[in-house]
């Protein structure tokens, strides 16, 4: 008895492979996320990520380099969100001011812009872990000087200006990425592991810079009461 069902069309089927394909990685990623969490990184091995998802050493490596490349996939795709939203600010905000409110503004949809792969509480447990793991912070801080560059130059295009040559531009996102850089380690070692706690603490330590590069921090007699 033959099937009645007309069979799938070119453009159908290859949609229907992209997608098992998308769910087939996401589902390592998330594997692979929580055995990370659950009894660390170093201690997990590709053999461990595979078996939880019943499929083999071939099929991981098809989607992901190795450890490394499944461990920051997440974090990648949460720097381009942020990418995305200074992308989108306008143009009449000067440079510090558009980071910090693409920055904000990505904290805000992070769970929107992650939610098909991850849930945002594993994406958040998976950050704390990068920062406490010290394989994967020196690779994070790696990451974080190519990722300056990049937005030095989205800054520098912004403002009409050769990066190469006005310091402008990579100096204001250094500024800036440092307060990032304490901000995820400081709420990595914080008790509340939540997007809320991060942000809060990013906005509080954004606000610090223009005191912080102030000409002199002690307080001169008319701020004494």
């Amino acid at each position: 008895m033959t099937d009645p069902r007309p069979a799938p069309t070119a453009p159908a089927a290859a949609g229907l492979r992209e997608r098992k394909k998308r769910r087939t990685r996401d589902a390592l990623l998330r594997a692979a996320l929580l055995l990370f969490i659950s009894q660390g990184y170093e201690r997990t091995t590709v053999d461990e990520i595979t078996a939880a998802v019943d499929v083999s050493q071939r099929t991981f490596f098809r989607y992901f380099a190795n450890k490394e490349e499944v461990a920051f996939a997440v974090q990648d795709l949460v720097e381009s969100h942020f990418v995305a939203e200074l992308r989108a600010r306008p143009a009449a905000e000067g440079p510090l001011t558009a980071m910090r409110r693409a920055v904000l503004a990505a904290w805000d949809t992070v769970e929107e812009a992650i939610s098909e792969v991850v849930p945002v509480d594993l994406y958040m447990r998976g950050y704390r872990l990068i920062e406490s793991t010290p394989a994967l912070l020196a690779v994070h801080l790696r990451r974080s000087t190519e990722l300056e560059e990049r937005i030095a130059r989205l800054i520098a295009a912004r403002e009409g200006l050769d990066v190469d040559v006005d310091p402008r531009p990579r100096v204001a996102v250094a500024a800036f990425c440092g307060v990032m850089r304490v901000t995820g380690r400081l709420w990595g070692q914080g008790e509340d592991a939540s997007v809320d706690a991060i942000r809060r603490m990013t906005e509080a330590y954004l606000d610090q810079i223009e005191a912080a590069l102030a000409p002199h921090w002690r307080p001169t007699p008319a701020d004494l009461p």
